[in-house]
């Protein structure tokens, strides 16, 4: 009977578990066969929706599962765009993003209604709704720029910046055209329209950011935080069509309002572009291929004209923006290709502007059929022209964004090996409750994108019994190791047996060439005036490598604001630069503002800087380190400080430093710190100096004594026995 209802399944499926499960096997396989063909996977889905849906082999109809999904995937599209996007960058590059937005606009727009009066012969609202489908775009290529890791290029930057320009203005172009058609369009539309785009962009550019940061402090949880935050993002695109604006732009906003709160390299980043990708993106794009019918546009050869003219004129139209671009701005021929596969392609909003064209009637023709603002042949025309600019997009964007990937990789293999760093970041761990945070800050500051440069070390006491090492040890290295997992990272467990805490952490420094030591300081615990202790004393004293001592008080990725106390001399420090440039991967992979506190040729050194300027928000001279009871009325919440420390009788070390536990303990207990140590001369050069294990010579010392002990008593022992007889 198992058998028959199998061989009865009727076409298009109705089981849900059954087109679920095909679904997920397109997604698997058809990408799989079709890259041997040099096929890329956001055209060999396409492809695939277009063979499976009601318009192929009808094994599956684009019903409302399919809508949801694919509306759930564009969102999450937009939305990455938003969330990857380089703040500081976009702040900067906005006027440069507003004028390729209107350009390219402006250039689509009129090349649309030209080719739409004179070329296709339409009437004039119908050519203007054409060229709103020139204008706008959809960005299916940013998965492919994403996954490379190239989503901060200049280029990228300006292309989605000015994607929300265009797209904007096209759909506006179509809410007017659609209410002059529909009878006219009145001052009360006008003042809706503004009111509710200044409402929309407040609450989510304001209000989110707040009620995130919130959400965040109180909830580690991994599911609760990824579910608050795709509920922010759509609730968002909600507000912006109550707004009267397409939801693909509340999804842009409402990634960037999340943008500061879910750093680059947070698990929670981590575990959004994995769904996205695997799930939502995927859908979407076999959603699109369902929408083509290539059989309709065949058999009219006026729907066959008007799929050529407008896939054509389009594209000139975008490679003509992508030009001026490049030439305007200086970029490069890939960085001009990465454009035209940004703005070239066209789904969503060309289909959602097609459709309400073709549902617009505006008449009768003669022979008494409904005369439509867009007809049938501009309706069957626009879904080969969405087949067609979606597979150019998609070539030559990824080609010129595989290009732009190779070269930075090349130029960051050739810059560490000119230099000879060899980034090595080590953790030692005792205690489980600050675990995720330490690994959090070994993840942030990284330079090189290796995945498995970092270690995590417990050291263990011999005395101990080997099992009970063994359960700890495991305890901790295991939620390390989880935790870099969970933002794509390979961990490095080491157990380390020896008497001496300070002993075990400097071997691993030496033996494993370490670059960067992280040290956790417990929320609870009090700075003591030797700082932390005479282990920790005893690796700064002895290991020549830049060490970073944190208390976390809230996460690091809640942080609006570091500041940062540089001492005077550290600039002539030999690990000035090294420690820097650290600081400058914390404050932009968070995305937080950076207050450096310092004197006149430290901020002189720092304003000069091509590299590091640009992350610093604000200098302020600082000279007297007694005036710490200044600083801390300067101190919000949300703030995190950094202050570069020295090792005794060095350059940059002052006798000054020995009071900051006390500010710490009184101005700061409420605030999260790193002290950091730099890399400093006159220490040892290849890591760490090995003390003497005074345990050791301590128990030589007992064995000795005791062997001279008992040789006394054996000397003794004939004359005490003689005497007895």
């Amino acid at each position: 009977m198992l058998l028959m209802s199998l061989f009865t399944i009727s076409l298009p499926l109705k089981n849900p578990v059954l087109q679920f499960s095909l679904l997920l096997f397109i997604i698997l396989f058809v990408p799989l066969f079709l890259n041997r063909l040099k096929i890329p996977n956001l055209v060999s889905l396409i492809l695939a929706g277009t063979v499976v849906g009601p318009h192929g082999l009808n094994l599956m109809l684009r019903d409302s599962s399919i809508l949801l999904f694919g509306t759930v995937g564009l969102l999450y599209i937009m939305f990455l765009a938003g969330l990857e996007i380089d703040v500081e960058d976009f702040r900067k590059n906005s006027g440069k993003s507003t004028l390729f937005g209107l350009y390219t606009f402006f250039i689509s727009i009129a090349l649309g209604v030209v080719v739409g009066l004179y070329v296709l012969q339409f009437p004039l609202l119908s050519s203007i709704l054409i060229g709103s489908i020139f204008a706008s775009h959809t960005l299916i290529v940013y998965p492919v720029i994403s996954k490379l890791g190239i989503a901060k290029d200049k280029a990228v930057t300006i292309a989605i910046g000015g994607t929300m320009i265009t797209d904007t203005l096209a759909l506006l172009v179509l809410a007017i055209v659609s209410g002059l058609a529909e009878g006219g369009i009145t001052g009360l539309f006008w003042l809706r329209l503004t009111i509710g785009i200044m409402l929309f962009g407040s609450i989510v550019l304001f209000f989110f950011p707040v009620v995130a940061r919130w959400f965040f402090k109180r909830f580690e949880d991994n599911v609760l935080q990824y579910l608050f935050v795709l509920a922010l993002v759509f609730f968002s695109g909600f507000l912006a069509e109550a707004a009267g604006v397409e939801a693909i732009i509340g999804a842009f906003l409402g990634g960037l309002a999340l943008n500061s709160l879910i750093p680059q390299t947070s698990a929670l980043m981590n575990r959004i572009r994995f769904v996205g990708n695997a799930i939502f993106i995927p859908f979407f794009l076999i959603g699109v291929g369902m929408l083509i019918d290539i059989r309709a546009v065949f058999k009219d050869f006026n729907a066959i004209k008007v799929a050529v003219v407008i896939t054509v004129a389009a594209s000139a139209a975008k490679y003509l923006s992508a030009w001026i671009t490049q030439k305007l701005f200086g970029f490069s021929l890939d960085q001009r290709r990465l454009i035209f596969g940004l703005i070239s392609a066209h789904a969503a909003v060309a289909l959602a502007t097609v459709l309400i064209g073709y549902n617009i009637i505006i008449g009768k023709a003669p022979d008494g059929s409904p005369l439509r603002l867009l007809n049938e042949n501009v309706l069957n025309g626009t879904i080969l022209f969405i087949l067609v600019t979606c597979i150019l997009a998609t070539v030559i964007g990824q080609k010129g964004a595989h290009n732009i990937a190779v070269t930075e990789t090349a130029d960051d293999v050739s810059e560490k090996s000119n230099t000879g760093e060899c980034e090595r970041i080590l953790i030692p761990l005792n205690d489980d409750s600050t675990i995720d945070e330490l690994v959090n800050l070994s993840v942030t500051i990284k330079s090189l994108r290796r995945r498995h440069n970092i270690y995590a070390v417990h050291v263990a006491d011999h005395c101990m019994s080997d099992e009970a090492v063994k359960k700890k040890a495991g305890a901790l290295l295991e939620k390390a190791e989880i935790a870099a997992s969970s933002s794509d990272n390979i961990l490095t467990p080491l157990l380390r047996y020896d008497n001496n805490v300070a002993n075990g952490i400097a071997g691993v420094i030496r033996e494993r060439n370490i670059s960067d030591l992280i040290m956790e300081l417990h929320q609870k615990n009090s700075v003591t005036a030797s700082f932390l202790g005479s282990s920790s004393e005893g690796i700064l004293g002895r290991c020549n490598v830049t060490t970073f001592i944190y208390r976390p008080v809230q996460p690091l990725a809640t942080i609006r604001r570091t500041i940062l106390l540089i001492p005077d001399e550290a600039e002539n420090e030999i690990g000035f630069s090294l420690w820097m440039q650290k600081v400058i991967n914390i404050v932009r992979n968070n995305g937080t503002r950076l207050v450096v506190y310092a004197n006149k040729p430290v901020l002189g050194i720092l304003r000069k800087s091509q590299s590091w300027r640009f992350f610093i928000s604000d200098y302020k001279l600082f000279r007297d380190w007694d005036n710490f009871p200044a600083l801390a009325r300067e101190v919000q919440n949300d703030d995190n400080i950094i202050i570069v420390m020295s090792r005794k009788n060095h350059l940059s070390y002052h006798h000054k430093m020995s009071r900051i536990p006390f500010y710490l303990n009184k101005y700061f207990r409420n605030t999260s710190f790193i002290l950091v140590y730099p890399v400093q001369s006159g220490m040892p050069d290849d890591g760490c100096e090995i003390a003497p294990a005074e345990p050791v010579s301590k128990a030589l010392d007992r064995i000795l004594d005791l062997g001279k002990q008992i040789e006394k008593i054996y000397r003794k022992k004939p004359v005490e026995s003689s005497s007895e007889q």
